[in-house]
């Protein structure tokens, strides 16, 4: 890239509302059109622990679609050194993916305009940024640094999708064996979860704690009925009793049914005893 015969902090800096800083950008020094850039520093709370530094990140709105990572990276490193870039469709959360696929199966970009995050080694690069005059534009393209669009991008792509077929198998196999290893992480992390979890001698259970928010709960079957029939007995207790007035009469009913049952049986028994004690000498 050119270097600019002005310093960062000359001319005067366009700053629109929102607190964006408008930059310039030629696709090449003879370009006559120029393209707007919107950059301001990023600051989101939720993304504190991040790989997006907040003191340190540049966040860029409208990028071109012939902008690649690289070439962002080429641009902005006038401003300091740029530890890495991340092209996105839409402002966001970051998103780390846990399993990084090979470039050769990687999904396809959407053409069109994106956002950018843009890491500096340094702080003070966010301001030399945003303090670039606006009537200097960022070059593109460059003779030490060409940029390809058009034709000459499309028959590269085309090339770079040609995959010999021993590359090919090479990369699917270390994917595979990369996916064997995590597999068997994964089940050898369940036993040790399930060995945890089992009755000692004692019938005593280890409780291990869920997501933030969840309470901890024994695992085995034998403590699940138990906490099963104690929220069984729990919900008897809080149930209303004789609340209604026909609730109320029909227990007096069966109250007196049952004394009057009872009555009669002890009636009958004292009948038998008596019978029983009879003198019968013949």
């Amino acid at each position: 890239m050119a270097p600019s015969t002005k310093k960062h902090g000359a001319g005067n800096a366009c700053i629109i509302p929102g607190g964006f800083a408008v930059l310039s950008l030629k696709f090449s020094a003879e370009s006559d059109t120029q393209h707007k850039l919107y950059v301001k520093e990023h600051r989101v709370r939720v993304e504190a622990k991040t790989h997006r530094p907040l003191d340190k990140t540049l966040f860029v709105l409208n990028v071109p679609p012939y902008c690649s990572q690289a070439v962002v990276s080429q641009i902005f490193s006038r401003f300091g050194a740029v530890v890495s870039v991340e092209l996105s469709d839409r402002p966001g959360t970051a998103s780390v993916p846990e399993i990084k696929l090979s470039n050769i199966f990687k999904p396809a970009e959407k053409q069109g305009f994106k956002v950018a995050y843009i890491v500096f080694r340094k702080a003070k690069s966010i301001q030399l940024a945003k303090s670039h005059p606006h009537n200097f534009p960022l070059v593109i393209s460059t003779e030490k640094q060409p940029v390809t669009t058009g034709l000459q991008k499309w028959a590269e792509q085309y090339r770079k999708s040609i995959i010999l077929p021993e590359k090919l198998q090479e990369t699917v196999d270390a994917f595979m064996t990369d996916y064997d290893l995590r597999k068997e992480e994964k089940a050898k992390k369940q036993e040790e979860e399930a060995e945890e979890q089992k009755e000692d001698e004692e019938g005593w259970v280890k409780v291990t704690r869920g997501n933030k928010g969840t309470k901890a709960r024994p695992h085995s079957e034998a403590a699940n009925q138990k906490s099963l029939q104690k929220e069984i007995r729990k919900k008897k207790r809080k149930e209303l009793l004789n609340f209604y007035t026909w609730q109320h009469r029909n227990t007096q009913k069966e109250h007196i049914a049952d004394l009057r049952k009872k009555f009669e049986e002890d009636k009958q028994r004292i009948s038998l005893l008596r019978a029983q004690r009879k003198f019968r000498p013949y």
